[in-house]
């Protein structure tokens, strides 16, 4: 199962790089989907809706710290505005405190992700992680309509 965790996320990061190469806002898309669908899962095993599995935990905390390392490439001043991007101006406005923000994200992950051993550690450190992409999104993403 492990193997299969990894080998995913490896074929996505090789796809993820040629995208962005192409098309940094479809890869930026994709990288937060991804994201998202980790969070998403993060929040159901703490909530109890799903079962606790510490190699999806760590698995989670890994697409963060991802996340944090790949991010800061895929905002170019060339990817601005087009394919209907969520991101607003004040990202590059605020490089260093865009930038910064991602760099605690991955940081956060990485101490959290060497913490957690149960689900209690699990509902302690997922939420403040957590809290770095809610910050993030309120001063640099447009809310949907």
């Amino acid at each position: 199962m492990m193997k299969r965790t990894v080998l995913a996320v490896a074929a996505f990061a090789l796809g993820l790089s040629v995208a962005a190469a192409q098309d940094p806002i479809a890869a930026r898309k994709a990288l937060m989907k991804a994201t998202g669908a980790q969070a998403g899962l993060g929040a159901k095993m703490a909530r109890g809706e799903e079962p606790f599995d510490l190699a999806k935990a760590k698995a989670i905390f890994a697409q963060y710290e991802k996340t944090s390392a790949e991010a800061k490439s895929l905002f170019p001043d060339t990817a601005m505005t087009g394919g209907e991007t969520a991101a607003m101006p004040a990202i590059w406005k605020s490089k260093p405190d865009f930038e910064a923000k991602l760099a605690k994200l991955g940081a956060d992950a990485k101490a959290a992700s060497g913490k957690v051993t149960d689900l209690a550690t699990f509902k302690a450190e997922f939420p403040l992680v957590q809290k770095n992409c809610g910050g993030c999104h309120e001063d640099y993403r447009a809310k949907k309509s």
